[in-house]
Formats: structure tokens, sequence, C-alpha cells
């Protein structure tokens, strides 16, 4: 096991183990004990998870490694591909897998992984699926653990880890997380060593802006000049760790200021290249200019050219992997990101600078101020372990509230401690469904023991959680996804369906009564079905038609189309509904985001949400006798899949066919397999956006399946 370490070690280039990674090793890490590890960022948690990764693989075990999110799941699968350079016990090569999404997939297709890495959400629903090789894991190596106490994300990794607790009770736990203020509480939940220590590679130092003057909390103050007429105070800190030698983040609170701060910095940042840098921004910002045809991908590759750029849930995946790509390797000195770029991405910079302490609230309707735990984690991305000996994030002040007390309350300010938020309506119908359907013979004082072990359980009286499952049982029995008979509870094949596929009981329930509204389908369906999908409880995300939309919304569509879309736009009241009924039509990336706002990045995730909830209601439909209109459903998934209109879909079947190059066949007559293959491969080659080396593809595959 030691040789194991120190060949890890060389091979990570590492001379010697960290403090909390010595800690962690003297207490049992490499033991077998759970351990739930809390240290600052760059202060190597991967490798301490790397380390119970090869426990586990000496002793033939599997590992899974659970994220958050899936461009942390990426990140997290090249860094444990490292393992695959050792040699274990019995001489096999390591194989590292990765699965983030298709909730409604087994998972069988790991069984011959021996490393997994996993969104919270997919491991929950192989749960679902009773996949046998889960019983062969020897590690789960929990990241971002923190995420207990957020109210989207905590409720799926909380029942998932009461869920592993009790069946794998010999695995390893590992838990992993930057800041955790209740740490003792959730480690006795988890039943983990406590490895805790502020110790990090570079010196992190925090401070605050106010008025011109910088107060850090080594007793450091220092000025910042004005660094011109379309200087603010954000851009003046970036710019002077840019002409330091350092790279700066700017978190900001919207992305439309986030865009804004980035254009006011790019020309002073310019200045500060040298030719060869300027060449390679250059060729980042083609890159970018070349991923999409929106307003968004020409503003950002004018900024990137000049060494600056913006990051937000906006830009599509692949801008996204760019600029942080292009930031990691210094091509770009400055971003300006809203604060989804701090949940646990990879990104560090010398200096981090918040531009507000507020965020726009959802569910209050109103800016509030960011917690204590968010603001540490933003932070935590301060300081290049490779570049820097310190790290320096600095909050600006709002004249709103007296800057001492800012300083008191965040800097020297503890997180809040975390909170579960199981128990919210939503979540209960979720988990409570899946565990009924997913667990044979459970009774109803069974289903208490469960979720009495959680940690919601620990913070709460046992009388206030069984009043809240009883009112959410009711619920799904009467609405037929449960049966409730002495005692014990089963799914029906309804409920069974509907927790399988991975979406909220109430959206299933839903889809059912709009199916059943409907008795004949015809041309228009269109409309009924993706309204039904925008509206259902699991959509994301959700925009309504703003003012200036609605004065100009029928002018995007042909006159034929308004008359078949107008009723469901109208009384829906959604922009969603609109960008994905242009988007079936081929509307553009410049009409998506130009005339109905609707970003890239939005797209993607509403083309991605809404694929899935088709195929979710076309089973639901199966369940229920509708088979006539299944075949409707599957052509529109297609249609939503790719943006086309239906006579597309033989043309995108073939690989290296996308909606423009599809389009651009069509055009030309050709229109399907046989008339692919009746038209010679030089006249291919002739149409735009095909070429020679596609035409030859394409015939290649023509040629195959005659």
């Amino acid at each position: 096991m030691r040789s194991q370490l120190r060949d890890l070690l060389g091979l990570l280039g590492y001379s010697s183990l960290y403090p909390p990674q010595e800690h962690a090793v003297s207490k049992g890490l490499m033991d077998g004990k759970n351990m739930l590890i809390t240290t600052p960022t760059a202060s190597g948690k991967t490798l301490m998870g790397l380390m119970g990764a090869i426990r586990a693989l000496e002793g033939g075990k599997k590992v899974i490694y659970l994220t958050p999110l899936r461009a942390l799941a990426a990140e997290k699968f090249i860094d444990f591909k490292t393992l695959q350079r050792m040699q274990f016990n019995d001489r096999r090569k390591i194989r590292v897998g990765i699965s983030t999404g298709d909730f409604d997939s087994s998972g069988s297709e790991l069984e011959d992984m021996d490393i997994v890495i996993l969104t919270n959400e997919k491991l929950d629903s192989i749960m679902r699926h009773g996949i046998n090789w889960l019983d062969r894991v020897g590690v789960f190596i929990i990241d971002e653990v923190h995420l207990l106490g957020d109210r989207e994300r905590g409720p799926t990794l909380e029942i998932m880890l009461t869920k592993i607790k009790e069946r794998y009770p010999k695995a390893q736990i590992i838990a992993l997380s930057a800041t955790i203020s209740n740490s003792d509480e959730v480690g006795r939940w988890l039943g983990c060593e406590i490895i805790e220590s502020e110790w990090r590679p570079t010196r992190l130092v925090e401070g605050i802006y106010d008025y011109g003057k910088v107060r850090m909390n080594d007793d450091v103050t220092f000025e910042i000049e004005r660094s011109g007429s379309s200087s603010s105070p954000p851009i003046d800190l970036a710019l002077q760790s840019v002409k330091d030698g350092g790279q700066a983040l700017i978190f900001t609170e919207t992305r439309r200021r986030a865009v804004s701060l980035a254009g006011k910095a790019a020309e002073q940042i310019s200045k500060l290249f040298n030719e060869s840098s300027k060449n390679l921004a250059k060729r980042t910002a083609l890159q970018i200019r070349d991923s999409a045809d929106a307003e968004i991908n020409k503003t950002l590759s004018a900024l990137v050219a000049k060494g600056v750029a913006f990051h937000h849930a906006g830009l599509g995946p692949r801008d996204r992997q760019i600029v942080e790509d292009a930031f990691r390797t210094g091509v770009i000195k400055l971003v300006t990101a809203t604060p989804t770029l701090g949940a646990g991405v990879n990104l560090p910079a010398r200096r981090v600078i918040i531009a507000s302490i507020f965020r726009y609230d959802q569910n209050y309707g109103g800016n509030v101020p960011i917690s204590i735990l968010e603001y540490k984690q933003l932070c935590g991305r301060a300081g290049r372990p490779a570049y820097d000996k310190f790290g320096e994030s600095i909050l600006i002040t709002d004249s709103r509230i007296d800057s001492s007390e800012v300083y008191d309350h965040y800097v020297l300010g503890s997180p809040e401690p975390l909170q579960s938020h199981l128990m919210n309506e939503r979540s209960l119908r979720i988990h409570l469904l899946g565990t009924i359907a997913t667990t044979l013979k459970i009774n109803k004082s069974r289903l208490y023991e469960l979720f009495n072990n959680t940690f919601f359980a620990q913070q709460h009286d046992q009388t206030s959680i069984n009043s809240k499952l009883d009112s959410v049982l009711e619920y799904l029995e009467q609405e037929g996804l449960i049966i409730l008979k002495s005692d014990h509870l089963t799914a029906t094949k309804f409920g069974k369906r509907t927790a399988l596929l991975y979406i909220d009981p109430q959206t299933a329930v839903q889809f059912r009564k709009n199916i059943k509204s409907v008795e004949v389908f015809y041309s228009d369906n269109i409309g009924h079905i993706l309204k039904w999908i925008v509206e259902s409880n699991d959509f994301y995300p959700k925009l309504s038609l703003r003012i200036k939309d609605i004065q100009h919304v029928s002018t995007l569509f042909t006159s034929d189309e308004w008359n078949l879309y107008q009723y469901f736009i109208e009384s829906s009241n959604s922009r969603s509904l609109v960008a994905l009924l242009k988007w079936v039509n081929e509307a553009s990336d410049t009409i998506l985001s130009g005339n109905i706002g609707v970003e890239p990045g939005d797209m993607y995730r509403m083309v991605e949400t809404a694929e899935w909830l088709l195929y979710s209601l076309g089973e639901i439909a199966r369940i229920i006798g509708r088979i006539d209109i299944v075949h409707e459903i599957n052509i529109l998934k297609l249609r939503v899949k790719y943006g086309i209109k239906t006579e597309l879909i033989p043309l995108i079947q073939f690989e290296g066919v996308g909606r423009i190059r599809a389009r651009a066949l069509y055009n030309r007559g050709i229109v399907n397999a046989e008339k692919l293959a009746e038209t010679s491969e030089s006249k291919l080659a002739a149409i735009s956006k095909v070429g020679p080396v596609l035409a030859r593809k394409l015939k290649h595959q023509v040629n195959r399946h005659k």
C-alpha cells in the first residue's frame, strides 16, 4: 500500500504530502476509516480521494467518485485516469468510466469499470435501478459535500448518503469540502473521522475595498489608482493584479454586469500584452467566434482577442470550456463571472474580486446579501499554487451597509451551519416514491426508520418528520402512484415508471392528465406538447415573456406558424415555449439570442431538459395505453434534440450531419438516404457546408447500410 502511495506521488509530481494529507493518513485514510475532510481549496483533497481509491483497488473493489456538477465530473475523470498508469496486485489495467446523464439507464455499462465518476443524481438513479455492482464498491468519495445545505441539490445528496450508509456499511466514505462550520454534526451523521485544517499551499488574504482604499485581514492597507474615465473599482483592482503579473477573477451579481465589466476592462488589459500573447489570444477568439452564430459569441470573441472574457450560464458548454482552458494557460488574464464559476470548478486566480454582496433570490423576489458560506467559496478561488505564494480576495463594499459591518461579517465571519432541505414537498415526493418503488416489501415503519436516519432527522424531532411523510404519502396514494395496504407500501406500475424516469411525481401526474385531455392528436399538437413540457415542475430554465417580447413575438413566426401556436404562447406567457417552437422550426442562434433573448447556454439546457421530459411523456403515454401518440412524441423529441423540421429527420441520422448541413442537403434535393445514394461524391462535396471530407464519409455510410 505504501509503495503504491509513493508511485502515485511520483506520477503527480509530489515530493511530499501536504500537512492535511499527512494528518488524514495518520488518522486512517488508507486503512478504510470514514473521513470528513474540510480543508481549503488547493490543499490536496483530490489526492486524498486518490489515496482512498488505491486502498479499494488493491482489495479488488470498485471506486465511486461523486460530484454535484458535470463540469467537475469531467475534471475528476481526467484526475483519476492517472491511476491507469499504476500496477495493482492482480496486474490488471485500471478502467475509469464516467456517467452524468440518461437517468433511465441502469448503469450496467459501468459494471466493468474499476473507477466510476458520477454526478449525485446519476448515482441516485442507478441505486433506483437496483444494480448489483454497487455491492462491490469499496469507497464512495463525495466531493463538495457542503452542498447538503443547498436548497436544490442538497436533498438528493442527503438521501443518497443515507442509503449508502445503510446499504453499503462496509464501504469507506470519504467526504470532501472546503468549508463546513458544523463539521462535528455532519461528521457524526456520516460516522466519519473529521480532518479539519486551514492550511493551503498559497496563503489567502481577505479584505474589503471602500472608496479607493483596501483593508486586508493581515493588517495591510493600500490605495487603488483609477485606471481611466470608464474605470470602476472591480476593474481597477483587477488591472493592478494583472500589471503585477497575476490573473484576476471578478465575480458579479448578474450576467449583464459580467459582460459590461469585461468590455470596460478589455482595452486596458490588451495594452499589457506582447505580440506573442496577442497572437495566442486571437487564435482562441477565433475558436469562440466559430462555435455559434450568436451575438454573445461575437462579443466574447472580441474580448478574448484582448485577453479578457466573461463566463456565465448563457454561454454554451464549448465556449465555457474554451474560456476556462485559456484562463488556466494564461492566454486570458481577466475573467468576469457570475457565481456559478465559484462552485468548485478549478480556476484559480491571484486576485478574486467580489463586486457585490447582493444576489437576486427568486424565492425572495429581490436582492439579498450572499451567505458567508458562498463568500468563502468564492474567496477559495484566490491563489494559483503553481505561480503564487499568496492569493487575495477583495470584497467591494456597498453604500447601503457600513463597511466595518461588512468586514466583520464576511472577512472575520464563519460560514453558516449546514441545514437540511430534505423536507420540502417536491424533494419528499421524489425521494419517497423512489424509495418505495425500488425497495421490496417496505412498510411505513421501515420508511420512517430510513428517513429518521437522514441529516434532517439529526436536526429536527421525529414527530415533525413523520407528519410530513404522511402528508406526501397521502398525495402519492391519491394519485395512484402507490398502494397502501395493511401498512405495506407498493408502487403501482405508473409509480414505478415515474420513479425510474427520475421526474417529480407531480410532473408525471400532470402529464397523465394532459394526455387524457386530448382525444385525437392533430398537426398542431406540437404546441400542446411543448406547452406541457415547459409548464412542468422539472423544466429548466423557465423564462417568462417580457413586455418587449409580447409586443413583437408574433412577428417572429410565419402566419401559418402563428395560427398554430398563438393560443399556446399567449396562455403560457412563456419565452421558453417561444424559444423551443422557434428552435424546432430551425431558427438560428442569432434569432434565438437577439430576438428572443435566449442565449446559447440557456438553449442548450432547454433542449436537454425538454428532450428528457418528452421521453418521459412518451413513457407515461405507454403506461396509460395511449400508444397512438407515442410516435408523434418521438418525432418531436428528435426535432427538439436537433432543432429541425420534420422533413430533415431522415438526414439527421447520418454522422456528421447537423441541423445546418441537413438543411443544405435538403435544399439541394437530397431529402433521404435513397437520394443521398444517388448523388455523386463530387456533387455532395460542392454543396455548401458539406465539402469533400464529409461527402466521402456520407457515401461510405449510405453504402454500408444498403
